[in-house]
C-alpha cells in the first residue's frame, strides 16, 4: 500500500489538472486506476438484508464485486441479483479480495465501527450508515483514520440529498426568519424498554451469529436481539434517539453550521442497564459561531413534544423539526416545509436556490470514489453530528448534564459518562 494521503503531498500538486492526477496516482493502492467517464466502480457491500439491501441496490449500478451478510438465507438472496459478486460471511475475509475499491458498511450499529476502521485501513473508500459509530469515541477514531488515509466517504442520511432539505437551510442562512437561537426536533419512535430475555433457544439455521455478535460482548442467541429489534439494546444500538437522530438533527447542523455542543442533558423514563429508553428529551447548548448567537436545540421523541404544539402555535404534523426565530418560525419534516406565522409570511418570495441539488447520496459518493471532489456527508461533517446524538443517551444514561469537552471527549465532573463514551471489545476485536 501506498502512504497515507497527507496535506503536504496534496499540496504539492499545484493545479486542478495536477489535482486528478493525484487522485488517479496517489491513493491508496486499491483504488489508483485511472477512470474514464464509463468506468464502473468496485463495490462490496457489507450486509446485505433490509438498509442493506436499500444500499445495495443503490450501487448496483457499478460492479458489485464482493457480497458480505451473516445470514446465509440473505446472502444467497443478493447472490442472485449479483451471479458475479464473491460472497462471505466474514468482512474480515471480504476485504482480502485485491479488486475491491469500495465499501459500502451496512451492519447493525456496533459493527460499524470496526467494519468502516478496517476497510479504511485496507485502502478503500468507505459509505457507512448512520450512525457511524455506536459511541463517541468509536466516531472520533473514523474520523481521525479517514483523514489519516485520504479516503472518500459518506455516512447513509440520504435524506440530505433530498431538494427540501436545500430549500429549508437556503430559508434558514437566508435570514427568512430572523435570527435562530432555539430549534426543536421530534419523531414518534419508542424503541426499547425491553427486559434481557433469559431462555435461550437455538440459532437458526444459516445464522453465524458469533459474527453477528463481532466486538460486542458474548450472550446467548435470542430473536430479540436481530434482525431489526437489535436497536432496542445499548449493546448493539442507542434506541430511537441514535436511529432517527442523525435524519433529523442533520437539518439544525446543516443550516446552521452547529458542531459541537457545549452541554448535553436529557431526561426519560427510569435508566435501564441493558434497553434504551422508550421516550427522551435531551437538551442540547451550541457555542456561538461567529455573529451567530449560541443555538439551544431539544430532542424528543417516543410522544413527548415541543411546547409549541399545546400553545396552539403549530398545525398538526408528524415528526418534524422547528425553527425558532427572531422573525417567525420554519416547520418542516422530510418532504415539506411551511413558515409561521402563515400570515406573516402571506406573499413572501423565497430566495433563489443557491445550493446545487444534489446527484443522488450515493451517487456523489461514487463519482467522488471515481474522479475525487467532495461529499456532502463525508465523516468531517457527519462525525460530529453522529457525536452530538449519541451524547443525547451518554447524557440519560449516566444522570449527569454534561459540559462537554469535544477535544478531550470528556464532560467536566461527569465521570460517570465515561464508560459511556468508550467502547470495550470482546477478546478478538479491535479497533
Amino acid at each position: 500500500m501506498n502512504p497515507p494521503w497527507n496535506r503536504r503531498r496534496f499540496l504539492k500538486k499545484s493545479s486542478v489538472g495536477a489535482a486528478a492526477l493525484w487522485w488517479a496516482e496517489d491513493s491508496p493502492a486499491q483504488t489508483k486506476r485511472r477512470f474514464s467517464a464509463n468506468d464502473k466502480l468496485n463495490v462490496a457491500v457489507i450486509g446485505v438484508s433490509n438498509q442493506g439491501a436499500y444500499n445495495l441496490n443503490n450501487v448496483s449500478s457499478q460492479n458489485v464485486v464482493a457480497l458480505c451478510d451473516v445470514n446465509e438465507g440473505a446472502l444467497a438472496g443478493a447472490a442472485q441479483k449479483h451471479p458475479s459478486a464473491r460472497t462471505y460471511t466474514d468482512f474480515r475475509r471480504l476485504l482480502d479480495q485485491k479488486d475491491v475499491e469500495a465499501v459500502v458498511v451496512a451492519t447493525p450499529d456496533h459493527t460499524h465501527a470496526v467494519a468502516t476502521a478496517a476497510a479504511i485501513r485496507s485502502g478503500r473508500h468507505v459509505y457507512c450508515e448512520k450512525p457511524l459509530t455506536r459511541t463517541v469515541a468509536e466516531c472520533r477514531r473514523i474520523q481521525e483514520l479517514a483523514r489519516e488515509y485520504g479516503c472518500v466517504t459518506q455516512m447513509g442520511t440520504q435524506i440530505h440529498a433530498g431538494t427540501n432539505y436545500r430549500r429549508v437551510v437556503e430559508l434558514v442562512q437566508s435570514g427568512a426568519i430572523g435570527t435562530v437561537a432555539e430549534v426543536h426536533v421530534w419523531v414518534d419512535g419508542a424503541l426499547g424498554n425491553k427486559q434481557r430475555p433469559k431462555d435461550t433457544p437455538p440459532v437458526p439455521k444459516g445464522l453465524h451469529y458469533d459474527l453477528w455478535l463481532g466486538p460486542a460482548e458474548e450472550r446467548p442467541y435470542h430473536p430479540e436481539y436481530l434482525p431489526f429489534v437489535w436497536r432496542h439494546w445499548w449493546a448493539f444500538g442507542g434506541g430511537t434517539l441514535a436511529d432517527i437522530g442523525c435524519h433529523y438533527m442533520d437539518l439544525p447542523h446543516w443550516a446552521l453550521n452547529l458542531r459541537h455542543p457545549l452541554t448535553v442533558e436529557a431526561e426519560g423514563p427510569p435508566v435501564h442497564a441493558d434497553s434504551a429508553s422508550n421516550w427522551l428529551i435531551a437538551r442540547y447548548l451550541y457555542p456561538a459561531r461567529g455573529d451567530k448567537p449560541p443555538v439551544n436545540l431539544t430532542w424528543y421523541h417516543g410522544g413527548r413534544r415541543p411546547p409549541q404544539f399545546a400553545e396552539k402555535k403549530l398545525p398538526a404534523w408528524g415528526n418534524g423539526v422547528l425553527f425558532v426565530g427572531s422573525n417567525g418560525m420554519l416547520l418542516c419534516d422530510y418532504g415539506k416545509h411551511v413558515l409561521l406565522p402563515e400570515k406573516d409570511f402571506a406573499g413572501f418570495t423565497t430566495p433563489e436556490p443557491f445550493i446545487k441539488d444534489s446527484i443522488g447520496h450515493h451517487l456523489e459518493w461514487i463519482e467522488a470514489c471515481k474522479h475525487g471532489g467532495p461529499t456532502t456527508c463525508n465523516f468531517d461533517y457527519s462525525g460530529p453530528l453522529t457525536e452530538a446524538v449519541l451524547l443525547g443517551n451518554v447524557a440519560f444514561r449516566s444522570g449527569k448534564k454534561l459540559e462537554w469537552n469535544p477535544k478531550t471527549l470528556r464532560a467536566a465532573g461527569a465521570p460517570e459518562a465515561n464508560p459511556f463514551i468508550e467502547y470495550r471489545y470482546r477478546k478478538g476485536w479491535t479497533l
